[in-house]
């Protein structure tokens, strides 16, 4: 089954950047869908941003893609990465929460995190995300 992976910032509006509740709303609706589009992908909230990747069929990526551009929770949704991909690289998750790895904190500021590479992008989220997989 031919993939697809995008992965895109955002600026978070109103409670949306702050809030827990909000965030665990997101997260909620977002397991449930996902599951259903067998859709995978992580979540970064930092500073009044997301980022977040999303990986599964096309279709399915690019209808989520259409739904995320409507949510009123975000806005200015710039897309940083958007390709074909041979393997997940968040397999393990219908959607998950990753925190912004505190080593990284002084090197992305509000202004700078949108302006990550895709690469950049990419491995910030898969490095977060391996937090999740160590052995407690």
């Amino acid at each position: 089954m031919p993939l697809h992976r995008a992965i895109y910032v955002s600026d978070a509006v109103g409670d949306a950047a702050t809030s827990l509740l909000v965030l665990a709303e997101i997260l909620g609706a977002s397991i449930r869908n996902n599951r259903r589009d067998r859709v995978t992908g992580v979540l970064m909230r930092h500073d009044g941003r997301f980022l977040q990747a999303i990986e599964g069929r096309r279709a399915d990526v690019d209808r989520l893609m259409d739904r995320l551009r409507a949510d009123p929770r975000h806005e200015n949704i710039r897309l940083l990465s958007d390709q074909n991909t041979t393997v997940r690289l968040f397999e393990e998750w219908p959607m998950t929460l990753v925190e912004m790895p505190r080593p990284v904190w002084p090197h992305i500021s509000r202004p700078s995190l949108d302006q990550l590479s895709a690469a950049q992008a990419e491995a910030l989220l898969v490095t977060a995300s391996q937090v999740l997989a160590l052995p407690a």
